[in-house]
């Protein structure tokens, strides 16, 4: 994840982000996904800017390099912090999908076997009931 600075984020969009790529296809790495995620206020101020544009990228790197990677976001100074995380690779495929808004299998099979939300009128059988049971229960 990325935090740009939102004034040159808007002013050259697609420049910001792909320089971004840019470094991790230098150290020898893949982007598997990349993508705005959200601009907004900073809980803090960061080298005196209050708003930041929020970027979510997927990638594949060597170990070895991401320090490389660090010391140049580092120097870029449109990037204003960043992080980079491993992610178990059991979950790699939906989290890729789902940052580039692809439906997964899983998604397919929750939503067939979620179950339906009970009714208005079930709900208020079952909290008549209760009270009932409370009321049962003082006497």
């Amino acid at each position: 994840m990325f935090i740009f600075d939102a004034n040159r984020y808007a002013k050259d969009p697609g420049g910001v982000s792909s320089r971004v790529n840019q470094m991790i296809e230098d150290l020898g790495g893949t982007v598997r996904a990349s993508r705005l995620w959200n601009e907004q206020k900073l809980a803090y101020t960061i080298n005196g800017h209050r708003k930041g544009t929020y970027w979510l990228t997927y990638f594949r790197i060597e170990p070895t390099k991401i320090g490389e990677l660090n010391r140049a976001c580092q120097l870029n100074d449109n990037i204003l912090r960043h992080l980079v995380l491993k992610i178990d690779p059991r979950l790699e495929e939906t989290m890729v999908a789902h940052a580039l808004g692809k439906s997964t299998s899983a998604d397919k099979t929750e939503e067939k076997t979620a179950p339906a939300p009970p009714a208005a009128e079930e709900k208020a059988e079952a909290s008549k009931k209760k009270e009932v049971e409370a009321v049962a229960v003082e006497d």
